[in-house]
């Protein structure tokens, strides 16, 4: 069965920032596609990574497997600039860690750009993770927790404090972007996550243009059973397949979603459309379809 990875974030050493990204793209090539991985959207550029220039020209050495996507801030990414990355070969847009709230009236003339020019845009909605999952471990508890504090710690003056707020990224600001651009295909990240569920469910479920991805980890993926969201609160057809996590754990991560699928008894044709058939449709892959009347 074929896989759409809708949510892979170009790979980077963070201790070698600098260094040449071509060999880890080489690299997640092979264990994306040992790991059943056939299409993936790799999200590039913007505050991290290689510019977008160089992540297109690396990304173009793999036109069969990755989906050029790129990372943007639209305080500083109007409608010029879109055309200019459309240009450049890239097909979608990610936005995450906004300035001001993701429908904030500046930012439209970008989605704009973007619908005219049949690129989806991924939203990354709600708490930005990453780090330490406290729901799950703590540095008091497991040495690789506190081996990790201790790196986040030595890498906190590296970088600038960003001004970031979970409420800008809020699912019920995709409501106006979805009525405002009906042909803008939008993707939400993470089921909305934590404590936005029940609206991202909402708008899901009334906005034609809407899909949700299901990254986001194990708390995520138990919160998307124990609540019904998949094929559920939220139809097949809303949802993409996404990994957002490190090379090394897409095979588990794949595998994880098996279990899912298995233990809500899904049949291969919801599966099919899990796995490919949704995000293919979504980045042109696969023409959609109607019902016979």
């Amino acid at each position: 069965m074929k896989i759409f990875d809708v949510h892979i974030h170009f790979p980077r050493d963070w201790e070698k920032p600098d260094a040449d990204p071509a060999p880890l793209i080489e690299r997640l090539a092979e264990v994306a596609t040992a790991a059943g991985i056939t299409k993936g959207c790799i999200l590039t550029g913007g505050r991290f990574g290689p510019t977008y220039e160089r992540g297109i020209e690396i990304l173009q050495e793999y036109p069969d497997l990755f989906v050029p996507v790129a990372m943007i801030d639209p305080e500083v990414i109007g409608r010029d600039e879109v055309k200019e990355l459309h240009a450049m070969g890239y097909r979608g847009l990610k936005l995450i860690g906004v300035a001001r709230r993701y429908d904030e009236p500046d930012y439209l003339p970008t989605y704009a750009a973007a619908e005219r020019l049949g690129m989806p845009v991924l939203f990354h909605l709600g708490v930005i993770g990453g780090g330490i999952d406290y729901s799950i471990t703590h540095p008091r508890r497991d040495p690789q927790a506190a081996a990790m504090y201790r790196r986040m710690q030595e890498m906190r003056g590296r970088w600038p404090m960003r001004d970031v707020s979970a409420e800008r990224m809020s699912p019920v600001h995709l409501d106006t972007i979805a009525q405002r651009f009906p042909d803008l295909r939008i993707i939400g990240a993470h089921l909305g996550n934590q404590g936005n569920y029940e609206y991202a469910t909402s708008i899901a479920r009334w906005r034609t243009n809407v899909s949700l991805d299901m990254s986001g980890g194990e708390t995520i993926e138990r919160h998307a059973v124990e609540l019904g969201l998949i094929g559920g609160e939220i139809g097949i057809e809303k949802l993409v397949f996404g990994s957002d996590c490190g090379m090394d754990d897409i095979r588990e991560h794949i595998d994880r979603f098996e279990a899912i699928y298995d233990q809500l008894g899904l049949s291969e044709s919801d599966r099919e459309r899990l796995w490919w058939r949704n995000a293919a449709e979504i980045y042109g892959f696969e023409e959609p379809t109607l019902a016979e009347e």
